[in-house]
Order: structure tokens, then sequence, then C-alpha cells
């Protein structure tokens, strides 16, 4: 699955200490990677900027009981991101994502099964210091 992002192209903000700053590549990428990395760290700050960007919708364990398909179904032009995918997403859901044309998906877990993935929608995040803060950005889960 490699299509070309629908939404946003990147993701840049300031927020105290860390500079997140994600190219997207694709309509759908995929975060994993061990924990303690980020990525639940990189989750809160998109989802504070979802107070203030409505293209940005932020789906994690709150969600848990919802009809998760149906939120997904309701959106249109969203960066849709989803925390804890593992737990919130089941086999139709995935399916779902996989051919949705109208939003963009940045998906945080460990299991990629039925996302249609290649390793072009696979990413970890990698870190550097910049002065007194640190840049965290998305790097090909599979890169040399």
């Amino acid at each position: 699955m490699n299509s070309k992002p629908i939404v946003m192209d990147c993701y840049y903000t300031i927020h105290t200490s860390f500079i997140l700053n994600f190219e997207f590549l694709n309509n759908v990428t995929i975060l994993i990677g061990n924990s303690g990395t980020g990525k639940t760290l990189s989750f809160s700050f998109l989802a504070e900027s979802s107070l203030e960007d409505d293209r940005i919708v932020c789906l994690n364990d709150a969600h848990l009981r919802k009809d998760m398909k149906g939120i997904l179904k309701s959106c249109e032009k969203k960066l849709i991101v989803i925390d804890h995918a593992d737990i919130l997403l089941d086999q139709d859901s995935r399916r779902y994502i996989a051919f949705d044309t109208k939003n963009q998906y940045f998906i945080i877990g460990r299991d990629v099964r039925d996302f249609l993935a290649t390793e072009e929608n696979l990413y970890e995040l990698e870190s550097i210091e910049k002065g007194e803060r640190t840049e965290i950005f998305l790097k090909r889960y599979f890169q040399n």
C-alpha cells in the first residue's frame, strides 16, 4: 500500500523541550517500536494539536468500547491518529483503513496485520539533540 498523503505532508510542533518533525510520505503511516521510544508522547502532542486543528482526529483507549469502524466512516479529509491500535482496531476496521481514500492515517501499534502494509508504511521514531531540545522524527523501520 503506497499512496500519497491526502491531508498533510508534514506535522511540525515545538513543545517544551521537544520538537516533533514528521514527514508523511504515505496515506497510511504505521509507527512501530519498543516501549519508551516516544510513541505515546507523540500521540499526546498530536492530540493537543487536534484541539486547534480540526483536520486531526485522535483516538486512543478512551474509545475502546466504541464502534471504531463507524467513527472512521464518519470522518472525511482528516488525519486520524490511533494510539494503541493493537487493542482498538479489529480486523474489519483495519481492512477499512487499508482501503479508505477519504482520510489519512497515523497508526501507533505493533500489530500490522490486515493493513496491507508494505515496508514503505512502517516507521519508527528517531531523535537527535538540538541544543536544549530533542527533535523527534520518523525513520523508515527497514532503513539500512
